[in-house]
């Protein structure tokens, strides 16, 4: 059964005048969107929806591991931990999912559920890292969501990542 974890945090007295969705990855991406994010969310009264995709990352490398599953899952509830802790100095509204499937797909489903403003996204940048991951196939979510999608994306690059002008 694919885990799902839903998980609301605090909620001002102030009822949200947008939504925002983002997606995370606990990578240096993943930390940059979620500081955008919440800045966002805070600068315009709204409700950060973070959202996270399980995929093969979350689980141990070793598939025979006899403690795979509950390795997986105590993964995914530190990472559940560290957004929590993220946001936890943050005065925005938010809720944290995660689910297994098509990030795009995933993403666009909690944006349309919540008449979502925009989405924030990491990036892998262009360098060596973004280049290989294309070559290998792995798809850009913040393309994937640009090219499927009628909402803006703003696209977050961590410190580390090298930017050459596209997302």
């Amino acid at each position: 059964m694919a885990p799902r974890l839903d998980v609301q945090g605090p909620r001002p007295g102030v009822a949200p005048a947008a939504h925002l969705v983002l997606g995370y990855r606990d990578d240096d991406a993943g930390g940059a969107a979620l500081q955008v994010g919440a800045d966002l969310t805070e600068r315009l009264t709204a409700t950060l929806h973070v959202v996270h995709v399980v995929d093969l990352s979350d689980y141990p490398i070793d598939p025979d591991d006899p403690d795979w599953d509950r390795r997986a899952g105590e993964h995914l509830a530190e990472e559940q931990r560290q957004v929590d802790a993220a946001l936890a100095g943050s005065r925005c509204s938010w809720t944290y999912h995660a689910a297994h499937g098509d990030p795009v797909d995933l993403l666009r489903r909690v944006a349309d559920d919540h008449d979502a403003l925009m989405f924030v996204v990491g990036t892998r940048g262009e360098g060596l890292g973004g280049v290989v991951s294309r070559l290998l196939g792995v798809p850009s979510v913040s393309h994937g969501l640009i090219a499927r999608s009628h909402r803006p994306v703003v696209v977050c690059h961590s410190s580390g990542s090298t930017h050459t002008g596209s997302a």
